[in-house]
């Protein structure tokens, strides 16, 4: 297969494992402790390696020791860091992720807002000969580039739709191709209306196929085609669903890059979520190729 373009995020995740959040601040002990990588565009090209696909991180770190953490996880991970650029002078992203014994979790993450924007070092030729580019939307101008190119060569662009993209979001779904929200983004982008007409008017904006994960819910989709679906969340071991969107997401673009069908993009996306859940951190449980397949293959819809 081509490789995956993963444009956005990187971050370095420091999870605490606790038994119940407290009703009031106070102290509370912590039952395990652990350094994760994190962001959203990075856990996602972590879950496409894993799954067995060749996979490109496009993001910006601190020269610090949260970088040189990230860079590191990211290798381990399989994902191509070469255009993961250090900004010596700035901070990297970090995040203190709280997660409780059902799994819930309790994000506080920092980024430093000084840290440079410019683009114009993207090898923005690789595009062509990609598969996919997915964005978190975590890099206004690396996704204004990397998705202007792609729609140019044809290349399917994957938006991963989550808060905080505010005003811009009209601007980058117009460059989307495959717009995957989360509820709250979805109810931001669309309130107060049911599902199936917010769907609507995300495919109102030019999008090939509008969807929206709902956590053990499940994900639901429109296409300009007329049409849909439900692929329903599986049941699993949770531990910590931290990340399990960006599980979602990167699973979702292996399965497109390969040719699935929406479908099959939907349900194995699903399935490596779930599994994702089974470890504490963002990257420690996602799955390999092999089981997501076992995992399915004792399902039945």
């Amino acid at each position: 297969m081509k490789p995956v373009i993963c444009v956005g995020h990187a971050a370095l995740d420091y999870v605490y494992r606790i038994e119940a959040f407290p009703p009031e601040p106070t102290k509370v002990r912590s039952l395990e402790h652990l350094e994760s990588g994190g962001g959203m565009a990075a856990n996602a090209a972590a879950a496409i390696a894993r799954l067995g696909g060749e996979v490109a991180l496009w993001s910006r770190t601190g020269g610090d020791s949260a970088g040189e953490r990230i860079h590191k996880f990211l290798a381990a991970d399989g994902v191509d860091i070469e255009f993961v650029r250090t900004y010596e002078h700035a901070r990297s992203s970090t995040s203190a992720v709280i997660v409780d014994a059902n799994g819930e979790r309790l994000i506080i993450g920092e980024r430093d807002h000084a840290m440079p924007m410019d683009a114009a070092w993207l090898p923005l030729e690789r595009i062509k000969d990609a598969a996919a580019v997915l964005s978190d939307l975590r890099w206004v101008e690396g996704t204004r580039a990397a998705f202007t190119e792609a729609r140019a060569h044809g290349v399917p662009t994957l938006l991963d739709a989550d808060l905080g993209g505010g005003g811009l979001m009209a601007e980058f779904l117009a460059l989307a191709d495959y717009a995957i929200f989360s509820e709250p983004a979805l109810e931001a982008f669309a309130p107060g209306l049911d599902e199936h007409t917010q769907l609507e008017s995300v495919l109102a904006t030019g999008v090939r196929h509008a969807g929206v994960t709902r956590g053990a819910k499940g994900y639901s989709w429109l296409a300009q085609n007329g049409q849909g679906g439900h692929q329903p969340g599986f049941a699993a071991e949770v531990v910590d669903t931290t990340g399990a969107g960006d599980a979602f997401h990167g699973a979702f673009t292996w399965a497109l890059a390969n040719g699935y069908a929406a479908k099959d993009c939907a349900r194995i996306a699903a399935a490596t979520a779930a599994l994702k859940c089974r470890r504490l951190g963002a990257r420690a449980g996602l799955p390999t190729l092999a089981e997501v397949e076992e995992f399915l293959a004792a399902r039945v819809d």
